[in-house]
């Protein structure tokens, strides 16, 4: 597709494609997506010039592709593209990957990295939150039930773009992929004396009720994480952090490192 020349062509192209496109809201979410390989469309930017300086400084990888990609745009039609103005006044549309892959790599034999599940999330924030560290971990991917949508804008603005760095699908509980589960309770044995295995799913209840009693049955072991007595919990994002943490040290390679 043909990069669009000026601001208008970039509007008609951007409501052309908003209902069906994955919104990238900000630069931070633009750099991820193209460093992780997402088809951009189209790409917005009030003051080109500065995105390109900010993608020097901080992205020099992806700053030609940036500048191939992003078209300058008014004030008035940024704020008329997007619901929340980002303060790099910087914003895409980008291809959501297909279903089919995700769920091939989510089920994939070996895997060499837990996938994170969060039963039933209700903040759009938290769950944007945990997809950001589970790409920092180089999770295999971050299944979600309910009714909660993993790709809502506010969720991929909370993950900064890094949707494209691992699996992010909704399922239900019976289409799980395999490995063994081990689900997060206060109930269940101390983490820190459990080897989390490379193909572990790791689930986590909902801010508000903890985990489900459909999900709980089905784990094949229970885990707590070490917690002062009289504090009723940790954040959800702190809690998926920890475990990922105990599980690099224990049963997995260090982010971005090759298993031995």
């Amino acid at each position: 597709m043909t990069d669009p020349a000026t601001g208008a062509d970039a509007s008609r192209l951007w409501h052309r494609l908003s209902g069906t496109s994955v919104l990238l809201d900000g630069f931070h979410a633009l750099k991820h997506a193209v460093r992780f390989g997402a088809e951009v469309p189209v790409a917005v930017a009030v003051d080109r010039k500065a995105a390109l300086a900010l993608a020097e400084e901080l992205a020099p990888d992806v700053r030609d592709a940036l500048d191939a990609l992003l078209t300058e745009v008014t004030q008035a039609e940024y704020t008329a593209l997007v619901p929340r103005p980002h303060p790099t006044a910087v914003a895409a549309l980008a291809v959501r990957p297909s279903r089919e892959a995700n769920l091939a790599r989510l089920a994939g034999t070996g895997r060499t990295a837990p996938v994170v599940l969060l039963d039933d999330p209700r903040h759009l924030g938290n769950a944007g939150a945990v997809i950001r560290l589970a790409a920092g971990f180089g999770a295999t991917g971050v299944v979600t039930t309910g009714t909660l949508d993993p790709w809502h804008p506010t969720v991929v603005r909370g993950g900064a773009g890094l949707h494209f760095a691992t699996a992010v699908e909704r399922l239900d509980v019976a289409e799980l992929p395999p490995g063994p589960l081990f689900a997060l309770d206060p109930e269940g044995d101390d983490i820190r004396g459990v080897e989390l295995p490379d193909d572990a799913v790791l689930a986590f209840g909902s801010e508000r009720s903890g985990l489900s009693a459909r999900l709980r049955a089905r784990a094949d072991r229970l885990v707590a994480l070490p917690m002062r007595p009289q504090v009723s919990s940790y954040n959800l994002a702190t809690s998926v952090a920890m475990t990922l943490y105990h599980w690099s040290l224990t049963g997995g390679a260090a982010p971005g490192q090759d298993r031995p």
